[in-house]
């Protein structure tokens, strides 16, 4: 099974190419790129994109832009070659690269995404219920560490890679693929677009 995963829902794109567990490639870079980047990773281990087997992206919660790119990539490769997709939360693969850590996205705005008692929740940082000793991993633990480690958090270093959602996670995680439609984002409020609207 080969595997094509990529999350642009951060300021950071991550990427991998798996085969059966085995990492062959990854990459960082940006989403805007999302399609050249996979490419390269591809042509980098020597597959063509025939030779994949699933597309495994994440729908976030994170950039409603970025999210938006990740998923309409996956949606196009997806329909020309015929491929299954999973969609994989991006606070689960950040998770599953630091385990026993708490995930935190930077949500802009003053905001943060994380998990509370098992649900996916946006708030502020103030709010966010800190456990002394306990480790936060993610752009948003990145942004707000001084509040962090004042309520007795703990934050890694800001270069990290604890604090990517590393598509190598995506991969692990993804399960069974699914027809492209089906595959739905992780939106926590409304686009600032529809509000001006509203």
């Amino acid at each position: 099974m080969l595997t094509l995963a990529f999350d642009t829902a951060t300021g950071t794109a991550t990427y991998a190419l798996v085969r059966d567990g085995q990492v062959l490639g990854e990459r960082t870079g940006r989403a805007v790129e999302v399609l050249a980047d996979a490419d390269e990773l591809l042509r980098t281990a020597g597959v063509v994109p025939r030779d994949l087997d699933l597309l495994a992206v994440g729908v976030g919660p994170g950039s409603f832009t970025g999210v938006r790119i990740g998923l309409a990539a996956a949606r196009g490769v997806a329909l020309a070659l015929d491929l299954p997709v999973a969609g994989v939360s991006t606070l689960e693969a950040l998770a599953a690269g630091a385990p026993g850590a708490v995930p935190v996205i930077d949500a802009r705005r003053g905001e943060v995404f994380t998990v509370v008692s098992g649900h996916v929740r946006g708030l502020t940082p103030d709010i966010l219920e800190v456990g002394p000793g306990r480790t936060y991993v993610g752009d948003g633990a990145v942004r707000y560490r001084g509040t962090i480690e004042a309520a007795g958090g703990l934050v890694p270093p800001d270069e990290s890679e604890l604090h990517v959602p590393r598509a190598r996670f995506h991969a692990q995680l993804a399960g069974e693929g699914r027809p492209a439609e089906q595959v739905e984002p992780v939106y926590l409020r409304v686009p600032d677009a529809e509000k001006a609207l509203a």
